[in-house]
């Protein structure tokens, strides 16, 4: 999950760079199709497809469509908000899957658990603003930052129901299923985007930013998150988001917009702090 956020958070910084250039539809939907590839040829390299893993094909068009809405009104989002803005919303996921973990799995949060998500939200909300109180005060929720809050309802759901509805199949087999339920979801609902886009034209920071959507932020990830939801609970695996808005920073210096003073560190050693606490609790629970 500390992969996960880094790679999450380049899809962030990258996405903001060419949210403009193409529809959010015909985006997400191409970074499925080349995700949904990749994710074949690795798992006809790594394991076998059974007759079980095809049962029930449903659950992957639900977690699909749960994922796709999820990336759709992600760059839609980006259209107006910034990247570092965005990805604070993305730390409310966390405290929202910890809703649906107790929902669907009946996940209890115990008061460790608890006071190490306080604290990595607050250490996320103070890297957000850069360590900068009037404009934490000065927050308002633009239509971007908005937009993209249903998204990250729509991840909440999905973490818990990864745990809900696998058979025992292997995250392998589980990943493509899900990511193959996701083209199809989109191919249909993003249609008329992408006969109506100009691929030619398209610049090359787009044809960048797919490959690595679709490498990365999409069979990558979706792969780390299936294995953890099956290791951890739903609160857990999403609180390591709280590191997000960290790596964004990190993403956008490395783009060259800029590093943040000394004293938004200390939002990064908050955040640091939450996760040894949620370590701590796993590793003595495994114990």
């Amino acid at each position: 999950m500390l992969l996960f956020s880094a790679v999450v958070a380049g899809s962030f910084s990258l996405g903001h760079i060419i949210a403009n250039d193409i529809t959010p539809a015909a985006l997400t939907a191409l970074r499925f199709m080349l995700a949904a590839v990749v994710m074949a040829v690795w798992t006809w390299r790594s394991c076998r497809i059974s007759r079980r893993d095809l049962e029930s094909s449903w659950r992957y068009l639900l977690l699909g469509s749960l994922m796709g809405t999820y990336f759709v009104l992600m760059f839609e989002g980006l259209k107006t908000a910034p990247a570092v803005s965005t990805s604070a919303v993305f730390t409310l996921t966390p405290a929202i899957s910890a809703v649906f973990g107790y929902l669907l799995l009946s996940q209890r949060i115990d008061k460790r658990i608890a006071t190490a998500l306080s604290i990595g939200g607050a250490g996320a909300v103070w890297v957000i603003f850069r360590a900068d109180i009037d404009a934490l005060m000065a927050f308002e929720i633009g239509r971007g930052e908005a937009v993209f809050f249903f998204g990250c309802v729509a991840h909440a759901i999905y973490t818990p129901l990864v745990r809900k509805l696998n058979r025992n199949q292997s995250p392998v087999v589980f990943t493509l299923g899900t990511i193959l339920g996701a083209s199809v979801m989109l191919s249909i609902y993003g249609a008329r985007d992408l006969l109506a886009t100009d691929y030619a034209a398209l610049p090359p920071m787009v044809w960048v930013t797919l490959a690595y959507l679709a490498v990365f932020a999409s069979a990558l990830s979706f792969f780390l998150v299936q294995y953890s939801t099956l290791h951890l609970p739903a609160a857990k695996v999403m609180a390591y988001t709280y590191l997000t808005p960290s790596w964004v920073i990190l993403w956008q210096a490395a783009l060259g917009n800029g590093f943040p003073m000394p004293a938004v560190l200390a939002g990064v050693l908050a955040t640091i702090l939450a996760l040894t606490l949620l370590l701590r609790d796993e590793t003595e629970n495994s114990a």
